[in-house]
């Protein structure tokens, strides 16, 4: 039966593509194909085509007035690179089968193809009742025992209950609330159901975006997404992609049963090439769509070229972002393989907290501090801008407060004196403000620093690296490394030169090839170049909040005394002065400074200026802090002198 290409596109169930449609009324000019701003605009009666997907090509937004819906008098486009957040609003229309859901809702491996549903009544299974209201997880769709069968998942008492519904389960599954933020992107991909619009609250944007805001200023409401579809195909005799907008007017018969689909070329997408086993690896493979961008060599991946696919794996990289104040940042993934040298550049740390996070047992660390601290408790220290501390280690201690004994965990330094040292004890949850004093002034490789430092750490380029034509981090003024992510790549070669081989980006890198043949054996070794990539900031905050939720949380830290307890306590500390601790015994701090020195062999007087050009980034450096910094650099030599002599 002859449908519109429309009706076709309605009742496509994209689980069953490939499809091969025959055009049965077709409209042409002169010729088959005509191509007009990207799409095909004409197909002729009898051409025979395979759909192979179908995709959002834009996105039309319509503000609401409320979330319910309302149609506005000025719709307009909204960019797929939109830098925005968005919540998603529950779609309140019920879907009345599974077979239904999994014809609309896409539902994958992906942590964002698990959509949640709930029943309006209890349904019964042979092991499990699943009650009215209940959130219900889709996991994977999947034939068993020659049924098409939805894999679900219940949680009661944090633990997972799973089972399996049939497609034909009838009854009213509504959208569960989505707490969740997601990007335009992750929407477009995810969560914008087939022949459905979607309802959206606009919750943060980028001040970084350089066209113009489409939304009215201050707007954060409502918005519903009526995506615009294109259908992907290929034609027999032709090696490039065709695309079609569904509102063509022509019909179309399904003929995927009585066609043999091997007549049209084979082609595969990057992400159809990393869900391949290993073991159909190496190929060859001509590339048909080539990627966009600079990545790689420009010659490399050209519509033509012939190459060799050789594996799939896994590859870590290094996270990093541009230390900059007053610019958008530049965000970076740096291979392990990086041949360039660094020197470390002093970190900050907003907290006492994060000074007990950053403290190695590789060496001491030596901080100055940026921010007045007066103490609720008089067994705490108290911290004035320009105080040099020596970080040991955290410990609990008891404190008086109101007559009452409490115990506080606080971290056991020492702070530098003119000529010798003082015990200090600064709690935890001191919201003071703390920079790095750097007296090593070793070059490092990328993967010296990931081993004996904890990241984030920051960092210069001080050697590039000569093996790159151009090093896009030697420019940078400063770079943080912030976490080491795994992700997927291909590795590719010239089939000219397969001994010179690149990585592919699996996620970041879309290219079409069409698969020439198998090679029966691989090369036994080749040169692996490796890029550094500069990422989007779409990019970097899908990597930070993905490659976040595998790690474990670090524990919280201890909370702040009451504000009235401070206030008690400040009234009395206010009219002492800075209380005499007690000089600290030897064996707190001897080996610490051992340490120090020896990192400091061969240092002379102009230490002081050394650590001057450590304590900050220029561009973060306050006045106030920089004349106390070098004036508190300055008792430190003295200081590491005087125990040497005393040695």
């Amino acid at each position: 039966m002859a449908l519109s290409l429309e009706e076709f596109v309605h009742s496509l169930d994209l689980r069953t593509l490939p499809r091969v449609l025959e055009i049965q009324s077709g409209i042409y000019f002169e010729g088959s194909i005509y191509e007009m701003f990207g799409n095909e605009c004409c197909l002729s009666t009898g051409e025979v085509i395979k759909i192979t997907g179908l995709k959002i090509k834009k996105i039309i937004a319509e503000i609401c007035d409320h979330t319910e819906g309302c149609e506005s008098p000025q719709p307009f486009e909204l960019p797929m690179n939109f830098p925005g957040l968005f919540k998603i609003v529950a779609d309140k229309t019920p879907y009345l089968t599974m077979e239904e859901i999994t014809r609309t809702i896409h539902i994958g491996p992906s942590r964002l193809g698990h959509p949640c549903f709930y029943h309006q009544t209890d349904i019964k299974l042979e092991n499990l009742v699943i009650k009215q209201g209940e959130q219900i997880m889709l996991n994977s769709v999947e034939e068993i025992n020659g049924q098409i069968m939805v894999n679900c998942g219940v949680v009661r008492n944090n633990q997972n209950h799973s089972f399996t519904l049939p497609l034909s389960q009838e009854g009213e599954f509504y959208e569960c609330e989505d707490e969740h933020i997601y990007t335009l992107k992750e929407i477009v991909e995810w969560k914008i159901p087939k022949n459905r619009t979607r309802t959206v609250k606009l919750t943060d944007f980028s001040n970084k975006w350089d066209l113009m805001n489409p939304f009215p200023k201050g707007f954060y409401g409502a918005l519903t997404l009526k995506p615009v579809y294109e259908i992907q195909g290929v034609m027999k005799f032709r090696k490039d992609i065709v695309r079609i907008l569904p509102s063509l007017d022509v019909e179309v018969k399904d003929i995927t049963d009585s066609y043999d689909a091997n007549w049209f070329l084979q082609l595969l997408s990057t992400q159809d090439l990393s869900v391949m086993t290993s073991k159909e690896f190496p190929i060859v493979a001509e590339v048909i769509e080539a990627p966009q961008g600079n990545l790689l060599p420009k010659s490399f991946l050209q519509p033509g070229k012939t190459i060799v696919i050789h594996k799939k794996y896994q590859a870590s990289r290094i996270l990093a972002s541009e230390i900059r104040s007053n610019f958008p940042k530049r965000h970076f993934l740096i291979p392990t393989s990086y041949k360039g040298k660094f020197k470390r550049r002093p970190r900050e740390f907003p907290t006492a907290y994060d000074l007990e996070i950053a403290k190695t047992e590789k060496e001491p660390l030596h901080v100055v501090a940026t921010k007045a601290f007066h103490p609720a408790h008089d067994e705490l220290s108290f911290v004035s801008v320009g105080d040099q501390f020596l970080v040991h280690h955290s410990q609990m201690t008891e404190v008086l407060s109101e007559g009452i004994k409490k115990v506080v965990n606080v971290l056991a330094c020492e702070k530098i004196l003119k000529k010798s040292y003082e015990a200090a004890l600064l709690p935890l949850y001191m919201e003071g403000g703390f920079v790095e004093v750097i007296h090593d002034k070793r070059q490092y490789h990328i993967s010296e620093l990931c081993a004996q430092f904890h990241l984030p750490f920051n960092v210069k380029v001080s050697v590039r690296d000569l093996s790159m034509e151009e090093d896009i981090l030697a420019a940078t003024p400063g770079l943080q490394l912030e976490e080491a992510i795994t992700d997927s790549f291909l590795l590719v070669s010239d089939f000219a030169n397969p001994k010179e081989c690149w990585e592919i980006p699996v996620g970041r890198v879309n290219m079409t090839v069409q698969l020439v043949s198998n090679l029966s054996q691989d090369i036994e070794s080749c040169l692996v170049r490796t890029l550094i990539e500069e990422i989007t900031e779409e990019q970097y905050y899908m990597m930070r909040r993905y490659e976040s939720s595998f790690l474990h949380p670090p524990p919280r830290p201890p909370k702040h005394p009451s504000v009235e307890e401070t206030k008690l306590t400040l009234l009395t500390s206010a009219e002492e002065k800075t209380v005499g601790l007690p000089t600290s015994p030897q064996s707190l701090h001897v080996d610490i400074s051992t340490k120090l020195l020896s990192n400091q062999a061969g240092l002379d007087s102009k230490v002081p200026v050394g650590c001057q050009n450590d304590l900050a980034d220029p561009e973060k450096e306050r006045s106030k802090s920089e004349a106390t910094v070098i004036a508190s650099t300055d008792v430190t030599t003295e200081i590491f002198k005087n125990k040497k002599h005393q040695k």
